[in-house]
């Protein structure tokens, strides 16, 4: 049986075709996903998805499993470390960012009691359906507040990536055999 996907789904990477059958648009909650998502986003920034997709096991090797403590204490020499590890994005302000970001999202699970419940308090308990967007006043908002905390590699377009990857807004195409309004 052939599926349809979006459009953007290269159908030749099945890292790919997984993470777009099996993650984007589903709404997750956990604190340890949503904080993955938020490090693997930052780094997206003036990249494709695709080119952070690919190396994610390897994100994961180099930043302890995503562990948002761990990475909030990181050393200058973890961070040298990983400006010169070849198989993820070496972008020293990128990499410096991980720790502030994580620093930040921990500071924001212990005044809301989970990171999803932070998300909730901009955007309410319904999934947001719409496409063909890049930005919208839901990511500006969360975005200047994340920034105002101190984010980096945070603005409004990296926001609606990520709440369309962690399943907030729901963007799958029509058409699409995922999307919600499918017939």
């Amino acid at each position: 049986m052939t599926v349809d996907r979006c459009r953007w789904c290269n159908l030749k990477n099945p890292i790919y075709v997984k993470y777009h059958d099996e993650e984007w648009g589903t709404l997750r909650t956990d604190d340890a996903y949503l904080f993955e998502m938020l490090l693997l986003e930052s780094f997206q920034a003036g990249l494709s998805w695709e080119c952070v997709l690919n190396k994610r096991e390897n994100f994961r090797r180099a930043f302890d499993g995503f562990d948002a403590q761990k990475i909030s204490e990181y050393t200058e020499d973890k961070l040298a470390s990983l400006a010169e590890d070849k198989a993820i994005i070496r972008n020293r302000l990128k990499i410096r960012a991980a720790v502030t970001n994580a620093a930040i999202f921990l500071d924001i699970v212990r005044e809301f009691g989970t990171f999803y419940d932070y998300i909730r308090a901009f955007a309410g308990d319904n999934t947001i359906i719409e496409n063909d967007k890049t930005s919208s006043p839901l990511s500006d908002a969360i975005a200047l507040d994340l920034r105002r905390r101190g984010g980096k590699f945070i603005g409004t377009t990296v926001v609606y990536s990520y709440l369309q990857a962690i399943g907030v807004i729901n963007s799958h195409e029509d058409g699409c055999y995922f999307a919600p309004n499918r017939s």
